[in-house]
């Protein structure tokens, strides 16, 4: 069975995230990609979301997710960008610069 169960409804939403760091920065790599992808993973964790593939290139990220229909995606990834930012400039403080709070740009 690949379907997932609410009260209900029977369920089966995966979706392919594709996202970037502002300015296509090519700063993921050796130890920052590794504890993005943590980050990554305990947020979704939070959230009740599966992480089912996910790569971390230099300069962007492709997840393929499975997001209950309760939770919204945009909800969903704007949490997850808002607090992996955070969670980021807390681990990495070189990755802030003076007054711009911004890991990653903004999603069209």
């Amino acid at each position: 069975m690949d379907d997932f169960s609410l009260a209900h409804t029977r369920w089966n939403c995966e979706y392919h995230i594709v996202f970037i760091p502002k300015y296509r920065r090519k700063v993921m790599y050796g130890e920052v990609r590794k504890g993005i992808g943590s980050i990554l993973r305990k947020i979704s964790e939070m959230y009740g979301v599966e992480i089912i593939e996910g790569h971390v290139m230099t300069d962007h990220i492709h997840m393929l997710v499975r997001i209950p229909p309760k939770v919204a995606v945009s909800t969903y990834m704007g949490q997850l960008k808002g607090k992996s930012a955070l969670m980021i400039f807390d681990k990495y403080p070189r990755f802030r610069t003076k007054g711009d709070r911004h890991f990653w740009a903004r999603g069209r």
